[in-house]
């Protein structure tokens, strides 16, 4: 199983937009089942409550992880952060796979949130996927219907969610 996570829980993101997106391309490739985790109104600072829930019905189960992040203060969101400080990190993280991209207005594309994402998980013994798109300028990339506007970057996405499943 793979679960896209939407590392922001603002309301009508385009981290979600862009998460709804890889789900699709993800469940027209893979061979298992492909889901959806947005933050947005998961209490993460409730071990017993919802997030146990989704521990149960996503995390555990999964053994790859796509997390889209937007940059937030130069990094990632600290729900994101606390989400996976508050879940069982033996059973949902340890010796998983995960792949990135990032989500920013500005240049960057949130490459800097990405490598600070990357230690969290390599300490948590997740293998990252070498292959992290930073998505720039991300209003030009995407329509609020969550369809791609340039070819270049459906091709940057398709190959990076092949190289994926191949991992």
């Amino acid at each position: 199983m793979i679960t896209v996570i939407s590392g922001t829980d603002r309301k009508d993101s385009m981290t979600l937009r862009v998460a709804a997106l890889y789900t699709r391309l993800l469940q027209q490739k893979a061979d298992e089942e492909v889901h959806l985790l947005s933050l947005e109104g998961l209490n993460v600072w409730d071990k017993q409550g919802k997030l146990k829930e989704t521990e149960q019905r996503l995390l555990i189960p999964s053994e790859k992880f796509v997390f889209i992040m937007p940059e937030y203060n130069g990094s990632f969101p600290g729900v994101l952060k606390t989400m996976l400080d508050n879940s069982d990190i033996r059973k949902c993280w340890w010796y998983k796979k995960a792949m990135m991209t990032g989500v920013a207005d500005g240049r960057g594309g949130n490459l800097r949130g990405m490598d600070h994402f990357t230690g969290v998980l390599n300490y948590l013994r997740v293998n990252v996927l070498y292959n992290k798109i930073p998505l720039s300028r991300i209003n030009d990339e995407i329509d609020k219907d969550g369809n791609l506007l340039k070819e270049e970057t459906v091709k940057l996405i398709q190959n990076q969610i092949d190289e994926f499943l191949k991992f």
